[in-house]
């Protein structure tokens, strides 16, 4: 089973012709709501990509909760441990310019009430079959308590450090694998992108894990016991990239869960996380694995 610990927001859209620069309003198109956050979107792409998943996360007493949940709820996660908090259901606002590149601002609401404590609750049946995903979208305390637990428990872990922080670098090697992006890989390694690959291997050695850094339309690259592998992107025309990174990371635990080995993880991740690029919004986008694997097979 993959279990999710983490955020759940709802996603409120605008399209605009260009993102804004500080101090400037631009006209905008379109607006939509859509489930989101960065934990809620990963289970789901989990689960589309063929694994039970549980999602243990935090939503508000009103009436965006169910909006946050509902594709979940209709994709089959299982939700039986989720809190129901006395606050605000958490938001992400997003605009997404024509080119598909987008900036968010998070608004946390219910996602901040999760602690440690609930950490300890929700994560009791946590196995060796298992793998946790976390990331950074909750209070770090209850992110940190979770991926303590899995190793006492002995079940594999994956790190998102989206959105990156403050003592990122300080629990990554918690984690058996983290996946960051080539800017959140350089404040974790505190060495300049141009020196990725060293930084990758000297990241992965001194602290015995697996590092995974996606590099957009330049594919994907792992440094970890398994010695160096890499993976394509698949090339797309992105409408909007807003979901591609989570995408990327719940493909990436479903197929490890299925026993698949990391190169074989990364290329179906890839795949999965370049097509989750052709429709806008982050859930509604994210890709069924007969699409994903239509296109291995033809690769």
């Amino acid at each position: 089973m993959i279990v999710v610990f983490g955020s759940t927001n709802l996603d409120q859209v605008g399209t605009v012709t260009r993102l804004p620069k500080p101090g400037e309003t631009v006209a905008g198109g379109t607006f939509s709501m859509a489930p989101g956050g960065k934990g809620a979107n990963q289970a789901l792409a989990a689960r589309r990509a063929g694994a039970v998943v549980r999602h243990v996360s935090a939503v508000g007493n009103d009436a965006f909760a169910g909006l946050a949940l509902d594709l979940l709820d209709k994709g089959g996660v299982d939700l039986s441990a989720m809190h129901k908090a006395g606050t605000a259901t958490g938001i992400a606002m997003i605009f997404v310019d024509a080119e598909g590149e987008n900036v968010i601002a998070i608004l946390p609401g219910a996602n901040g009430t999760m602690k440690s404590e609930y950490a300890e609750e929700s994560l009791a049946t946590l196995g060796p079959s298992d793998i946790l995903l976390v990331q950074q979208e909750i209070p770090q305390a209850a992110t940190r308590r979770a991926l303590e637990l899995a190793r006492e428990k002995g079940a594999r872990s994956v790190l998102n450090t989206a959105p990156y922080l403050s003592d990122t670098a300080e629990l990554a090697p918690l984690a058996d694998i983290v996946v960051a992006n080539e800017t959140e890989f350089s404040l974790l390694s505190g060495r300049p992108i141009g020196e990725l690959d060293a930084a990758m291997d000297e990241w992965a050695r001194r602290t015995g894990r697996t590092i995974v850094v996606t590099l957009g339309s330049d594919g994907v690259r792992a440094v970890g016991p398994e010695g160096r592998v890499s993976a394509p992107a698949h090339k797309v025309t992105p409408v909007d990239t807003v979901g591609a990174g989570d995408t990327f990371c719940g493909y990436l635990a479903a197929t490890l869960e299925a026993g698949a080995g990391l190169e074989v993880a990364l290329r179906r991740a890839a795949v999965a996380g370049s097509l989750a690029c052709l429709k806008p919004g982050a859930q509604p986008a994210i890709p069924l694995a007969a699409d994903v694997d239509r296109v291995l097979a033809g690769a």
